[in-house]
């Protein structure tokens, strides 16, 4: 038995245990489902076995349940203090054999965003950033179609965290752009990627409310909108950044500025991916005052620039995504709906499960057709709201692993 210690705040008081409490020699405490009453329940547990421990084998229950808490908090809008002051804690290395298991909680990674985004403190930003630049940058090199998968998918569906799940999306399609088409040096698009995951860190609280918000913005947030890229800037040299281009990237990735890339400088050319990436992206997403549009619908916005001229940003986005993205809905010429789950050999060809038959109806099994073949091409995008299934992420996210790929 591989015993990892807990901390007493991490376990819900009034909630059936996610897995058996044991003590320091593995003797048990408590076992599954056991309700624990009251806080000096755990005390004297705890002060009684010398700590509180779990088989390493359970790590994941206890880690979802520490996330469900915290989304129980987020749903009765809890401020980011009162969260904080809860101490909902795991213990490092229940997420570090979490990580160790090469699966990645994608709402959980949700969650640290956006305290990182919402919360930026000096002493720890570096290193929270970091974290999950790295568990992003890793899966898109192990496997970027799941990547795409989950982060389309939330962000279609998924608004109580918006700006959180919008960065970690412009980060990797920008990442994978820099690396498949554009060749970009390992070291540009690592800096590319974490400039775009803090690109909107001065205005990730007014992105969320926004999302639920009826009415356009009015004035005073429209100026926050418009000042927000500066601003961000400034909040990053105080949070210790200092990279040159890092910051330069930020200051310009609202910047409307067409034209070839060879032409700009090398920290507007990564501002010009971004400011590509951050409009396609942008658009998939629900607001109260608009649906969100189809993916291939946001990537012919993106593929033209405001000159109505192909951009070379926007064209290597859709070359490395292609033009129906892992996670996005399709209509197939066998009438049937599918989910896309992995690009294709070409940008129009890609690989998908089947999620509603011929008759409309959810299907049991998702059976995956290969567009390239007549009797299963492509037909048309079909907008998320329109499609009335429940995606389960670990279901679907295995049929992503392999590419299809001939570049």
């Amino acid at each position: 038995m591989n015993l990892i210690p807990i901390e007493i705040d991490s376990i819900r008081i009034g909630y059936p245990l996610p897995c058996d409490l044991v003590d320091k020699d593995g003797v048990l405490l408590a076992k599954k489902s056991f309700v624990v009453a009251s806080k000096n329940d755990l005390v004297h547990f705890h002060q009684r076995s010398g700590g509180l421990f779990i088989d390493g084998l359970d790590a994941e229950a206890l880690q979802k349940a520490y996330f469900d808490q915290l989304q129980t908090m987020m749903r009765k809008d809890k401020s980011i203090g009162e969260i904080a002051d809860s101490k909902l804690l795991v213990h490092n290395s229940v997420k570090r054999l979490v990580v160790e298991n090469d699966k990645v909680d994608w709402r959980d990674l949700q969650v640290q965003a956006n305290y990182l985004l919402r919360d930026p403190q000096r002493e720890s930003f570096a290193q929270r950033l970091e974290h999950i630049h790295q568990c992003l940058n890793k899966e898109s090199l192990r496997n970027p179609n799941g990547v795409l998968f989950a982060l389309i998918q939330l962000s279609a569906t998924e608004t109580t965290m918006y700006s959180a799940t919008h960065a970690m999306l412009v980060s990797v399609i920008c990442g994978l752009a820099a690396r498949e088409v554009l060749n970009w040096p390992e070291p540009v698009d690592l800096l590319l990627r974490k400039a775009a995951l803090t690109m909107n860190i001065a205005m990730t609280d007014l992105q969320d409310r926004l999302t639920s918000q009826k009415r356009p913005p009015d004035p005073d947030q429209l100026e926050q909108i418009e000042s927000h890229a500066p601003r961000a800037v400034e909040l990053l040299q105080s949070l210790g950044v200092s990279d040159a281009m890092w910051l330069e990237t930020v200051a310009a990735h609202h910047t409307v500025a067409p034209g070839p890339l060879r032409s700009k400088t090398p920290s507007q050319r990564l501002a010009r991916l971004i400011q590509r990436a951050d409009m396609f992206a942008a658009r998939l997403s629900p607001r109260m005052t608009r649906p969100p549009v189809t993916p291939a619908v946001a990537m012919q916005a993106c593929y033209f620039d405001e000159n109505k001229q192909v951009d070379e940003a926007g064209a290597a986005l859709i070359k490395a995504v292609g033009i129906y993205q892992p996670g996005a809905y399709v209509r197939l010429a066998s009438e049937e709906v599918a989910v896309v789950v992995r690009r294709g050999a070409n940008t129009s060809t890609p690989r998908v499960a089947v999620v509603l038959n011929r008759s409309g109806m959810a299907t049991a099994e998702h059976a995956v057709r290969d567009t390239s073949n007549k009797d299963y091409k492509v037909v048309a995008s079909v907008p998320h709201s329109e499609v009335k299934v429940q995606i389960k992420l670990e279901r679907l996210l295995p049929l992503t692993v392999g590419s299809d790929r001939s570049w």
